[in-house]
């Protein structure tokens, strides 16, 4: 695995695995999200039109990873909204987040499926040994 920012997918039974990689944690959560925003459509296909500001708290990078993943799915959910662009900010336990994105328009955006929430299945944060950071776990969808 690189340093350089990405994202992927793994295979989890009936759910799915979102993975972020990047230089540092900050980028690591931000291209977790972008994975996020992929199970449900093509994030190119979403446009940075509206920006909303996150925050939360947990006693580790793993819980801070879900309770992040999982204020994105509820922004998702309640303001029917899709977000392509992120900028996380952590220190400590703080996260703090910018993120850009736009309505969900179904002819458009052609959503495949609802995600119900970030699991702790294959939770995981950590420094990989190129020096790059992963961040990963199992969304319910």
């Amino acid at each position: 695995m690189s340093a350089t920012a990405h994202w992927e997918h793994f295979p989890h039974q009936a759910d799915i695995g979102v993975r972020g990689m990047g230089a540092t944690p900050e980028q690591a959560f931000e291209q977790a999200a972008l994975a996020l925003t992929a199970v449900i459509t093509d994030p190119a296909d979403v446009a940075a039109k509206e920006m909303l500001q996150l925050s939360c708290m947990a006693p580790d990078a793993e819980l801070l990873l879900t309770d992040w993943l999982n204020s994105l799915i509820f922004e998702m959910v309640t303001r029917n909204m899709l977000f392509s662009r992120f900028e996380v900010h952590i220190d400590g336990n703080n996260l703090t987040a910018q993120v850009w994105g736009e309505a969900l328009e179904v002819a458009r955006h052609h959503p495949a499926v609802e995600i119900k929430g970030a699991t702790y299945t294959s939770l995981k944060v950590a420094k990989q040994p190129d020096g790059g950071w992963v961040a990963q776990c199992v969304v319910d969808v």
